[in-house]
């Protein structure tokens, strides 16, 4: 991996856990010469990250719809802002960027985004590794969601596979870059009744 997209709030959260997984996390990147891909902006998790990843002397590009770049308070300071039209510009461009994901803590944004790269992997759009950064738990109500819906049936195991999931920034980005993608042939059962 060259360069990382990492999914975060741009709201700090509840305590400091959140905000020292983002310092840890940006030191992380820099030193091992990452690329952040990111949202652009310069609040919450998301600043925090962005700002340590500089304070590092890494690299940071930041990707924010035009609306947003007022109302999220865009990091000018990152080495490349790209500013687009739309959320959806955003997410494609951000994808075309980064070779590979994670998903920190956050609100519906980080969701969505999570959930549609995760989405774009089991059609075979990218084969690139997906992390759930899981601070303090954070993500333990979803990931049982998840494991209760490969019980039912509804979600392939292999397809819940392909995320790593792990509570620690050091071993996530080791296992990412030792990442092999999954092939899964049959997403969709046409037999079943």
């Amino acid at each position: 991996m060259k360069s990382i997209c990492v999914f975060c709030g741009s709201n700090s959260g509840k305590g400091t856990k959140h905000l020292q997984t983002a310092q840890r996390l940006g030191k992380l990147i820099a030193e091992k010469n990452l690329t952040l891909i990111y949202g652009g902006g310069n609040i919450g998790i998301m600043g925090e990250l962005a700002n340590t990843v500089l304070q590092y002397n890494g690299d940071v590009t930041g990707v924010i719809p035009e609306n947003l770049v007022q109302r999220e308070a865009a990091l000018k300071e990152v080495t490349n802002l790209i500013v687009v039209n739309s959320m959806h510009d955003r997410k494609a461009k951000m994808m075309e960027l980064s070779d590979g994901f994670i998903a920190m803590s956050g609100g519906i944004g980080t969701l969505e985004e999570f959930f549609e790269v995760w989405t774009w992997a089991q059609l075979g759009i990218h084969s690139k590794p997906i992390g759930l950064l899981n601070t303090d738990n954070y993500f333990g109500g979803m990931i049982e969601f998840l494991t209760n819906s490969v019980s039912q049936e509804f979600l392939k195991r292999e397809i819940f596979e392909m995320i790593i999931i792990d509570d620690n920034a050091e071993s996530m980005i080791e296992r990412m870059n030792n990442y092999t993608p999954l092939q899964v042939d049959k997403w969709i059962d046409k037999n079943q009744t």
